[in-house]
């Protein structure tokens, strides 16, 4: 019996200006949606101004669990849509 451990695969995307990376990291804080860590930032300078523009992606990671299949193949197949699966153990 294998045990495979999922979890939601969500991701949400925003953007914010800030006059720093601080200023940037503290606003996508702020935007942050519960459930969901931040996972990428990437800031650049906005042309003809001091202020700095960011995407920021989050990642679901509530709602993981665990689901039993006797192989791999089995196991694979019981992966719902939206989820990855990260460990696979032996029972």
């Amino acid at each position: 019996m294998l045990i495979g451990t999922i979890r939601p695969t969500e991701t949400r995307t925003v953007e914010v200006e800030g006059e720093s990376l601080a200023d940037i990291q503290e606003k996508l804080e702020a935007l942050r949606p519960k459930g969901f860590d931040l996972v990428k930032s990437t800031a650049h300078p906005v042309k003809g101004t001091m202020l700095l523009s960011s995407v920021g992606t989050f990642a679901r990671r509530e709602g993981g669990r665990e689901i039993e299949a006797d192989d791999r193949a089995a196991l694979q197949a019981k992966i719902p849509d939206g989820y990855e699966l990260l460990a696979i153990r032996v029972l």
